[in-house]
């Protein structure tokens, strides 16, 4: 899974990579100090892969993994070129959801590019620099299509949809406002389209903001927008999630408890980008390791092997399955096929989160 971290110039993006992968992209108080996109890859925290390592004896854990790219600093006209313009926007094209980040604080130490703190003003002149170019891109695809269309009548379908496309756009609309087909979700899917892409929205609070527990008025602003467009919004401080970076397991642990917080902002923001894209993870486990296999929700038994191995989904006879629960419950594969618990799954069984799965295939 791969994740755009977005957003204007000094809103706390490259904070918040630092924070999420403990990697070291400089953050600096001006724009475009991130030119290249910075690639971190990031762990899916799992409680479930080290009780299952632990009562299979395995030798190691291998969890799920998020990749996300702290891309460039976006400003008004970008897509005309501006700041960094469409280098920063072809990035984008690159990840399967947007994060983006708004600045919720207020700090006069940290300049803002428009001169005032407005995270909606922020929002609107992302999503117009997206939807610009995805309009330039429409505009001439049409243009062959419809000369192409003169001849094959194949193409009168994707001449339509595109003309649908710019006229939402032209609209001021995002594209992933609009409803479609399947079929049509296809077509827009292979064009990559900036606007079409899920977001999540992550504000950027204080300290003491995230400590009290209450969404500032800023915050609140974001979620009302983001529940127009049914995105998901989550809070976090940079500050906090930079501390916790720097510890330990153990620590940071200590540390969350002494601020009274249930998760650091990287589990938050984990388990809200799982849910926008609707994923989920199932699992393996043996004595060489436990491993967790992220797919989409309602993906079928040959598909989830698919993830494992190409020549599991070909040569996919069916699946022996358990939840990860019940395994544990029982102490093990033996005593829970004892007791009836290990069912035999087919090819129309739906892989359901936290499975423990092993897949029996010939080729």
């Amino acid at each position: 899974m791969k994740l755009g971290i977005v957003g204007l110039p000094n809103v706390g993006k490259s904070t918040l990579f630092n924070a999420l992968t403990s990697a070291k992209a400089e953050a600096a108080n001006y724009p475009f100090c991130t030119i290249e996109p910075n690639v971190g890859i990031v762990a899916v925290p799992d409680k479930r892969l080290e009780m299952l390592k632990d009562l299979m004896n395995s030798e190691k854990v291998i969890p799920a993994t998020i990749e996300f790219f702290d891309i460039a600093g976006l400003v008004k006209g970008a897509s005309k070129g501006e700041g960094l313009g469409n280098k920063f926007l072809s990035h984008i094209r690159e990840v399967e959801s947007i994060v983006h980040v708004v600045r919720c604080f207020e700090d006069e130490n940290i300049t803002h590019v428009e001169g005032k703190i407005s995270p909606l003003d922020d929002i609107e002149i992302i999503n117009l620099e997206l939807m610009l170019s995805d309009l330039e891109m429409i505009t001439k695809r049409l243009q062959k299509v419809e000369k192409l269309a003169k001849n094959d009548k194949s193409y009168a379908k994707e001449y339509e949809l595109l003309d649908r496309l710019k006229e939402g756009i032209e609209n001021n609309m995002p594209l992933r406002h609009l409803e479609f087909t399947e079929e049509e979700l296809s077509i827009i899917k292979s064009f990559n389209l900036l606007s079409s892409k899920p977001v999540l929205y992550v504000c950027n609070i204080s300290e003491e903001d995230l400590l009290s527990g209450e969404d500032n008025d800023y915050v609140k602003k974001v979620k009302e927008y983001a529940e127009k467009e049914n995105s998901e919004v989550i809070t976090i401080s940079g500050k906090i999630e930079s501390e916790i970076s720097q510890l330990d397991n153990e620590e940071k642990k200590e540390f969350l408890n002494e601020l009274g917080l249930e998760e650091s902002g990287l589990d938050k923001l984990i388990r809200a980008s799982y849910s926008l894209l609707g994923l989920m993870s199932f699992i393996t486990a043996g004595p060489k390791e436990v491993r967790a296999w992220t797919i989409k929700k309602g993906t079928k038994a040959p598909q989830a092997a698919g993830k494992i191995h190409s020549d599991m989904e070909k040569g996919f006879i069916r699946a022996e399955v358990i939840n990860y629960m019940d395994l544990i419950n029982t102490g093990g594969f033996t005593q829970a096929k004892e007791k009836g618990l290990v069912r035999l799954e087919g090819k129309d069984y739906i892989v359901q989160d936290g499975d423990v799965v092993l897949i029996r295939f010939n080729v």
